[in-house]
């Protein structure tokens, strides 16, 4: 496949390793060529690197089996998702999740992504709903300025958000950078 038909999601071997393309941009600076610029998450490090590609280059993608799988519970041996379609349940290891399990509550969906049968990394959503579970009272008056607290969420995530914000209130949290977006309507 050419680099300028890459997109995100997409499995790729990356100097012989197998990589996950988390981000492509395409760029034309100025008076010079346009190129690729690939961020990518090795799936056996768990690093996050960029690369950048001319745009005749060719890349080799994997085929990544995407399954619709429940996020039931974590033991000491990882995360116990249940495949929604046949009802088997996987155990994915915490060290090929990373910080993914923070945004996630049990028994929500997430899309597991599979190379030959078995789990290598998960999608999230662009956006969560957490409920705020610990922070400190917010100041009198602080509305004016643009103050944040620190606050812990349910799931152990700990976030900035605006002084308004007590425990016990539903929060929506960008996956991409763990930033806090919104009030949340409940259920």
């Amino acid at each position: 496949m050419k680099a300028t038909d890459l997109r995100q999601g997409l499995g790729v071997k990356i100097d012989g390793k197998l990589a996950v393309a988390t981000g492509v941009e395409h760029r034309t600076p100025g008076n010079l060529r346009a190129f690729i610029q690939l961020k990518y998450r090795e799936i056996v490090s768990g690093k996050t690197l960029e690369k950048r590609l001319s745009s005749s280059d060719d890349i080799e993608v994997v085929e990544l089996d995407r399954r619709t799988m429940e996020y039931l519970y974590s033991d000491s041996n990882g995360a116990v998702f249940m495949d929604s379609e046949n009802y088997d349940q996987i155990t994915i290891h915490a060290d090929i999740l990373g910080d993914a399990l923070l945004y996630l509550r049990p028994n929500t969906e997430a899309t597991v992504l599979c190379n030959e049968g078995n789990p290598i990394t998960i999608e999230l959503p662009s956006a969560v709903e957490l409920t705020v579970t610990e922070t400190p009272p917010g100041i009198k008056g602080a509305t004016a300025t643009n103050q944040l607290k620190e606050a812990t969420c349910e799931t152990g995530l700990k976030i900035r958000v605006p002084p308004f914000i007590n425990p016990g209130e539903l929060v929506r949290i960008s996956t991409a950078d763990g930033s806090y977006m919104a009030r949340a309507k409940g259920d």
